[in-house]
């Protein structure tokens, strides 16, 4: 889907099935080289947003239909013109995307941080850092606060959680 998203109006049915196999491949294969490299990104952006994304912008310049004769990918007759652009425009991109990204990663650095304690970590930020529970298993959403397990939360020393980590209403009698 996300090689398919800048192609999805250029290209043909059949060339759109060829493009998905092409990048869900080569974007499995990237997702397996974190492992080995060691990377911890843990959801997947790099391996499926990054390569699907590079591989379908740069296939509009092999397999992009002609509109008025003209932009088509070097498969369909239109030379190098398309995938030269194609190619520039993901290098900007990415040049852009990697300034601006340094930008934002030294702030957020230098102001709040970007890890948690490791008692925060272990008890759930869900509750630890929103006072809330991500998944409430207790039917429809009313099943509490999430209370971790007595053998997973007794190394937390002193770190609220259950129903004393979650604020108090407003207006409640204590």
């Amino acid at each position: 889907m996300v090689a398919i998203t800048s192609a999805c109006a250029n290209i043909t049915p059949s060339a759109a099935i060829g493009l998905g196999m092409i990048a869900g491949i080569v974007s499995a294969w990237a997702v397996g080289l974190k492992y080995r490299w060691g990377c911890g990104e843990s959801l997947d952006v790099l391996g499926v947003h990054l390569v699907s994304g590079l591989i379908g912008t740069i296939a509009l310049g092999l397999i992009a239909l002609p509109v008025d004769r003209c932009g088509a990918g070097l498969f369909y007759g239109g030379g190098f013109t398309q995938l030269w652009a194609q190619l520039v425009a993901c290098v900007m991109v990415m040049g852009f995307t990697a300034v601006m990204t340094t930008i934002i990663g030294v702030a957020i650095h230098k102001t709040i941080g970007f890890r948690v304690t490791t008692e925060h970590e272990i008890a759930g930020i869900d509750l630890m850092q929103h006072a809330e529970t991500g998944y409430e298993f207790g039917g429809l959403g009313t099943g509490g606060p999430f209370v971790p397990h007595p053998a997973t939360s007794g190394h937390l020393k002193g770190a609220r959680t259950g129903a004393e980590a979650l604020p108090a209403k407003k207006g409640a009698n204590a």
